[in-house]
């Protein structure tokens, strides 16, 4: 008698890094879009808002009365346009393209500034092409004031901005260049956002950037990309990360882990109980606090398993920053799986609501991915001539 097998299913192919690139900045978008018109709101309020919990792509909060309705006037939130998320992270691409290396806070200065003070781009919120200085909130701006302005170090320019997430939401690109090497997206984070924040925004950057990469990492899991975060973060950042995982572990679905993940990260996020009236302590330098964007993104990537519905409508029905940590925990999954993790039809319909497209900025991006890598390798290989020579290994 012939024994009988039951078919297995074949294992998905690991992912290439063109893929990955495409699938992470297409969720980084797709998730903006979807949080954008609702952030700033408590889950309470999209429930009441939308009659239960956002599933999708919606329209803006005040419905036909968002060109005057405050405090959103006058950004057309919602609809499937994105935000000033992606806006800040295509601009930091065009940064990449340009310079087909490593950044660091001088291409701030050199590259990046100019870029927002002098390139005109579509910008889907305001449906009109303008400068993206135009669109950019304080924390941005600031860029322009001290870089352009004031002349100062770009190494130093970000100490004296409110600490927020504003320079963490646009960090993908660094961890897709240094794909699988999230020490390096890290540090090369680091040195970038130095031109931008201080303190615990400048550290969510690096460890957001550590995150995608290492989400890239062959076999990688969303149990894993925290914890090579853990392994990176420091201070609050690393306590409010590890607080948000444990309450994480708990839950499988969003709806039950929404209220547990925000008394996980309180204790840790400056800004207060109202997101819309920030407390005195609010957004100032402190090694006890952590933007509060960056772990709830990583503590939704745990409750959805790496599963891009469940991990960014997670995100998008916390409220509060909901855009950028839709957008974060859009850019992880989008790297761990590739773009078939991102359902197509929200892609396609933020593409064309946004009158973007979505997926050239993941083009050039690979293409400067490939480029700096083979650099890095020769530099590897030189360096590890030069030590064997050092060490009398080459004569051995």
């Amino acid at each position: 008698m012939t024994p009988t097998t039951t078919p297995s299913t074949p294992p998905a192919p690991t992912p290439a890094l063109d893929d990955r690139i495409t699938g992470s900045l297409l969720g980084a978008a797709v998730g903006d879009a979807l949080g954008g018109p609702v952030e700033g709101y408590t889950p309470e309020q999209i429930t009441e808002r939308h009659g239960g919990r956002v599933a999708g792509i919606v329209g803006p909060w005040n419905g036909e009365a968002w060109r005057t309705a405050r405090p959103i006037a006058p950004y057309h939130k919602g609809d499937g346009h994105v935000t000033d998320d992606t806006l800040m992270t295509h601009a930091l691409i065009r940064v990449y393209e340009r310079v087909r290396g490593h950044l660091d806070a001088y291409a701030v200065a050199d590259h990046l500034v100019p870029e927002l003070m002098g390139s005109p781009v579509w910008i889907p919120e305001l449906e009109a092409e303008a400068l993206p200085l135009q669109r950019i909130f304080l924390a941005e701006k600031w860029l322009v004031t001290r870089l352009h302005y004031g002349h100062v170090d770009p190494r130093e320019a970000g100490s004296g901005n409110i600490v927020n997430c504003g320079a963490a939401m646009y960090m993908a690109p660094v961890g897709l260049v240094n794909a699988a090497h999230p020490e390096a997206a890290y540090a090369e984070a680091l040195d970038i956002a130095g031109a931008h924040q201080s303190s615990y925004g400048r550290e969510a950057a690096g460890v957001f950037a550590a995150a995608v990469a290492a989400a890239c990492v062959p076999g990688a899991t969303a149990g894993s990309v925290v914890e090579t975060a853990l392994s990176l973060a420091k201070d609050g950042t690393r306590a409010a990360i590890e607080a948000v995982a444990e309450v994480a572990a708990d839950h499988r679905d969003f709806e039950s882990a929404l209220a547990p993940l925000r008394r996980a990260v309180a204790p840790f996020d400056s800004v207060g109980p109202d997101y819309r009236a920030p407390s005195l302590g609010a957004r100032r330098p402190s090694r006890l606090h952590a933007i509060e964007e960056l772990p709830v993104a990583l503590g939704m990537l745990l409750v959805g398993e790496g599963d891009f519905r469940r991990t960014v409508l997670g995100s998008v029905n916390y409220g509060r920053d909901c855009d950028s940590i839709a957008t974060m925990a859009g850019a992880i999954v989008g790297a761990l799986h590739g773009e078939q993790a991102v359902p197509a039809d929200w892609a396609k319909r933020v593409a064309e609501a946004s009158r973007l497209d979505l997926h050239a900025p993941a083009r050039a991006l690979t293409e400067v991915a490939r480029e700096v890598f083979a650099r890095d390798e020769e530099r590897r290989r030189a360096h590890e001539r030069a030590f064997a020579v050092l060490t009398g290994a080459a004569d051995r």
